[in-house]
C-alpha cells in the first residue's frame, strides 16, 4: 500500500496529511460481514425467484422430485390462463382504480391535516398526534364488526367507493405524521415572504411549499398506494363479487379447500409485484429524498 500526502494550511501552518490509496485491507470482520450479507440476500430473493420460476411451470412439473430449479420446458400457460380463464385484467384495473385514487385522496387530507399540525397551536394538538399514532398499533380486525355493520347500514359493502373510502381512512394518520415531519423541516419564513407578496395562506401552502415538499409528498403517495395495492383483509370481506374483487381478494381465490393452484397463483403474484417494484425503481430518488427531508429538523 501506498501513500500520498497533501498539505492542508491552517492559519500559519502547513500540516501534512497522509492519505492512504491502494487496495482496501481485507480483514477477517470483512469477510464474515460480506459472507452474512450475501446470505442474507440470498434467503431474500430466493422465495421471489421461486415464484417466477413456477410460474413458467407446466401444471405437472410443478409437484415433481426431485424439485426443477430452472424450468426444462418453460411455458407462458398460467399467465395466458390467467386472462382466459378468470376476469384478472378486471382485477389490475380494480386494484389500481382504488390503490391510485385512495393513495391520492389520502395523500391530499393528510398534507392538509400535517399542515395544520405543524403550523398552528391549538389545545388538543397533542391528543390528535397521539390519536394518530395509537391507530396504527390496533390490527385492522379489531374494529371489523362496527367497521362492515356501518358499510352496510350505508350500503357500500361489495362497492369499490366503499373500499377506496375504508383505504383513505386507514392511510391518513400515517401520511399526517410522515408529511407533519417535513413541514417542521421547511422554514416558516418561505411562506410568511408568500403571504406578504399577496398569497393567502392556501396559496402560500400550494404555491411555495408543495413544490418544496414535494419529494416527502411522492413519498407518502407511494407508501399509500403500496399499502392499497397489497390490502388482503378489508378487500375480503368487503367485496364479495367477482366484478369488483382486486388483486389480493383475487389471488386468495385460488386456495381452495382441498387444492391450491400453484401454477397460476405465481403467474397472479409476479404480475402483482411487477407494477410496485417498477414504481419504487422509478421513483427511488425521490423516496429517498422524501424519507432522509423530513429526518433532522434545522
Amino acid at each position: 500500500m501506498t501513500d500520498t500526502t497533501r498539505t492542508i494550511v491552517t492559519g500559519t501552518k502547513s500540516v501534512p496529511v497522509t492519505r492512504p490509496t491502494g487496495r482496501p485491507k481485507v480483514t477477517v470482520g470483512g469477510i464474515i460481514k460480506v459472507i452474512g450479507l450475501a446470505v442474507w440476500l440470498i434467503i431474500t430473493l430466493f422465495p421471489l425467484y421461486w415464484i417466477l420460476v413456477t410460474s413458467f411451470k407446466s401444471p405437472g412439473s410443478i409437484s415433481r422430485f426431485p424439485l426443477e430449479y430452472w424450468p426444462t420446458e418453460p411455458t407462458t400457460e398460467n399467465y395466458v390462463g390467467l386472462f382466459e380463464k378468470s376476469n384478472f385484467g378486471g382485477f389490475l384495473a380494480n386494484s389500481a382504480l382504488v390503490a391510485v385514487v385512495a393513495g391520492l385522496g389520502a395523500t391530499v387530507i393528510a398534507l392538509l391535516s400535517a399542515y395544520v399540525l405543524a403550523r398552528f397551536q391549538f389545545r388538543g394538538r397533542g391528543a390528535v398526534m397521539l390519536a394518530f399514532l395509537v391507530t396504527q398499533m390496533i390490527p385492522a380486525f379489531i374494529a371489523l364488526g362496527p367497521l362492515y355493520s356501518m358499510m352496510s347500514s350505508l350500503g357500500l359493502v361489495d362497492n369499490k367507493f366503499g373500499l377506496l373510502l375504508v383505504y383513505v381512512a386507514m392511510c391518513i394518520p400515517f401520511s399526517t405524521i410522515m408529511l407533519r415531519g417535513f413541514f417542521e423541516n421547511v422554514p416558516d419564513a418561505l411562506e410568511e415572504a408568500a403571504m406578504v407578496d399577496g398569497c393567502s395562506r392556501l396559496g402560500a401552502l400550494f404555491r411555495v411549499l408543495v413544490p418544496v415538499m414535494m419529494p416527502g409528498i411522492i413519498a407518502a403517495f407511494i407508501f399509500n398506494f403500496v399499502n392499497c395495492w397489497n390490502e388482503l383483509f378489508l378487500s375480503v370481506i368487503l367485496i364479495n363479487s367477482d366484478a369488483n374483487k382486486t388483486i389480493p381478494a383475487a389471488l386468495n381465490g385460488f386456495i381452495s379447500t382441498f387444492n391450491i393452484d400453484w401454477g397460476p397463483m405465481a403467474a397472479a403474484a409476479v404480475l402483482t409485484v411487477l407494477p410496485t417494484m417498477v414504481l419504487f425503481a422509478l421513483a427511488s430518488r425521490w423516496i429517498v429524498a422524501g424519507l432522509t427531508s423530513g429526518a433532522v429538523k434545522e
